[in-house]
């Protein structure tokens, strides 16, 4: 039988955002303490963590910092100095997952020839380094570019119907992606452990808010045949085996007006699409991320409760101090769970909670979900 001092183990967390503040508080409940790498003082994951470095994400001496005092480290976001994190690897310091697949994952561009290299079905798309009309109207419109670097919740992503869109482009170096008429948008979180064991959780459905391109919606399990949720599943594995690493990783995926399943984006790290697990699943996906990375065994994903969720966003033209209105008359509705971040500050259409809703029926769950969205605003003491 095994003896585990405590703490477990140290881990620290690169990112003080929404994701790093739900990973302190599963580290919490597994006996691990954690320290927080972010620049902002205060963060939403260091307020849960009680200890934070104060620091960018591609400082190296901070990095370093954070690597010393901690027995293994993971992050929440992706734009990080992986040159710096790939040293401290070789040095023999625990991260996980690997900085080389961050770094391969955090280029859009060579993630995506990685998955076209394993045979990986994804949208055609083409390198586009210096953007131009000409080239542009060679690749066929509607289309989508996307920035090859920095790109998160809808930034650096831009639909582009037609020429007349042109002016709308990215000024950067991007890849140019075919448009896919998309039946439903849909996700697999995916939990890979020190051994290679793969758990999955139940495929989920999600719904964009137009214009800002942020998941507004998301329905757990997914509203599709079965047969199509389990190629989901294995195309999910396929492609987190492919691209190797240690924990968990959120894989969105199109589901064609005909059928087929192509790999949009992998997110190496716990995922938006994943938040409803804290209620509805037996083992949640921070606990999970944080039993891969430890090298404990991974827990079960069986989901108890269908579940619908929304994200809380700041309300337009609204900044400055988060008021939240409608609260009293969510939480009345039986099966919501409200999760708020601790943000200091609002902004248009930044993330400030998200809430789930259970019920033994999803359609209902949805109802209730979309009840909740109607309710609350988050709005800022400083607005025009």
């Amino acid at each position: 039988m095994d003896v585990f001092p405590l703490p477990l183990a140290r881990i620290g967390i690169i990112g003080g955002g929404q994701l790093g503040r739900m990973l302190a508080k599963a580290a919490k409940r597994l006996g691990c303490t954690c320290v927080i790498l972010d620049p902002t003082p205060g963060s939403p994951a260091g307020q849960v963590a009680g200890h934070q470095i104060v620091g960018n994400y591609h400082d190296a001496a901070k990095l370093r910092e954070l690597a010393e005092s901690c027995d293994v480290i993971t992050f929440d976001i992706e734009d990080i100095d992986t040159e710096t994190l790939i040293q401290l690897e070789r040095e023999g310091h625990r991260i996980h997952p690997s900085p080389r697949v961050l770094a391969l994952i955090q280029d859009k561009l060579t993630q995506k020839q990685a998955l076209a290299a394993a045979g990986i079905p994804t949208a055609e798309f083409v390198p586009m380094p210096e953007p131009t009309p000409e080239d542009f109207a060679a690749f066929g419109y509607p289309l989508v570019q996307k920035a090859r670097r920095g790109g998160y919740d809808g930034r650096g992503v831009s639909i582009l119907k037609s020429a007349e869109d042109y002016p709308r482009h990215l000024p950067v170096p991007s890849l140019l992606e075919r448009f896919v008429p998309a039946a439903k948008e849909l996700a697999v979180v995916v939990a890979r452990g020190h051994d290679g064991d793969c758990r999955c959780y139940p495929v989920v459905e999600m719904v964009f808010r137009p214009g800002e391109n942020v998941l507004d919606l998301l329905l757990a399990p997914a509203r599709i045949a079965p047969e199509t949720a389990e190629a989901a599943v294995a195309l999910a594995v396929r492609t987190v085996e492919t691209l190797g690493g240690v924990g968990i990783f959120g894989v969105e995926l199109f589901l064609t007006e005909t059928g087929e399943l192509l790999v949009n984006e992998v997110a190496p790290r716990t995922h938006n699409s994943g938040h409803h697990t804290i209620e509805a699943n037996v083992t949640d996906q921070f606990e999970q991320h944080l039993r891969a990375v430890v090298g404990l065994p991974l827990g079960a994903t069986d989901q108890l409760s269908p579940a619908a969720m929304i994200n809380l966003l700041g309300a337009p033209d609204h900044r400055g101090r988060p008021v939240v209105k409608g609260l009293s008359e969510a939480l009345a509705i039986p099966g919501v769970c409200l999760h708020l971040y601790g943000k200091a500050a609002t902004a248009p259409y930044r993330k400030m909670g998200h809430v789930t809703v259970l019920d033994p029926d999803i359609a209902t769950a949805e109802h209730k979900a979309l009840q909740v969205r109607a309710l609350i605003e988050i709005s800022g003491e400083d607005h025009p």
